[in-house]
């Protein structure tokens, strides 16, 4: 083939790739954002934030249209488990639309962010204290939102990974014989957590810390609240058996 035939295919080719590109720009914001919704019904998540962001860098776009891409896009993130740039986005959101209607829910999802980036009692903590935080003020703010008791729920089970995550702490003090600096930081958790469900084992353990530090008299006033508030603990015959150990 002629090279002056190959330069004049390339070049219809260019012609026909800056006619789609141009078509793709040049689509309503509306077309863009119903395409979106299309992609998104699809799980075609990127898809999808490719479009909604196309309506966000349209003219002549609605300042409500523009809000609703932009929560588009966090729930798309969301829905693809890329919690850290959903929770941006949302953030983003509440910060650009904080009188918008769906600002709850935007809050709401930002502590769900959060929560799904919870690990173990044994790693970085930053997750269960940024949750705790979103849904505390999110309860302040909304309390009688439909996402409320969601909400409740996932902040009690943050403030019981609170409390292991201190439990963990002491535990590691014992088993390095810091008994003094197991004392203070139970000592901290039962004063930072006083209403916490599984605070029975916090005292089984500020118990042992005291016990073996030789400080048997508060040994015995740590078991007898851990008796009297929890008659019921799979921690009390334990408890008891260290007592008796260093009567």
């Amino acid at each position: 083939m002629p090279f002056r035939i190959l330069i004049y295919c390339f070049l219809l080719a260019c012609c026909a790739g800056c006619a789609a590109t141009t078509a793709q720009v040049n689509k309503p914001a509306a077309t863009n954002f119903k395409e979106g919704e299309e992609l998104y019904q699809k799980k075609n998540y990127e898809d999808a934030i490719s479009r909604w962001k196309k309506v966000k860098e349209s003219t002549n776009v609605s300042t409500e249209m523009t809000a609703m891409a932009d929560l588009k896009i966090a729930d798309a993130q969301f829905a693809g488990k890329n919690y850290i740039e959903a929770g941006a986005s949302y953030e983003s959101f509440r910060k650009f639309h904080p009188n918008n209607a769906m600002a709850p829910y935007a809050l709401f999802r930002l502590g769900l962010c959060n929560y799904n980036q919870i690990t173990g009692i044994d790693t970085d903590q930053t997750p269960v204290t940024n949750t705790v935080e979103a849904f505390e003020s999110f309860l302040r703010q909304y309390p009688s939102s439909e996402y409320a008791h969601e909400a409740r729920e996932k902040l009690a089970d943050c403030y019981v990974k609170q409390v292991q995550h201190e439990i963990y702490i002491g535990r590691f003090y014992l088993r390095f014989g810091k008994y003094k600096a197991a004392v203070k930081r139970l000592e901290e958790c039962l004063a930072r957590y006083p209403q916490s469900p599984i605070l029975d084992e916090a005292l089984f353990y500020l118990e042992k810390a005291y016990l073996l530090n030789g400080e048997k008299e508060k040994g015995q006033v740590t078991f007898n609240r851990l008796l009297i508030r929890f008659p019921t603990s799979k921690h009390l015959k334990d408890a008891e058996k260290y007592l008796k150990k260093y009567d």
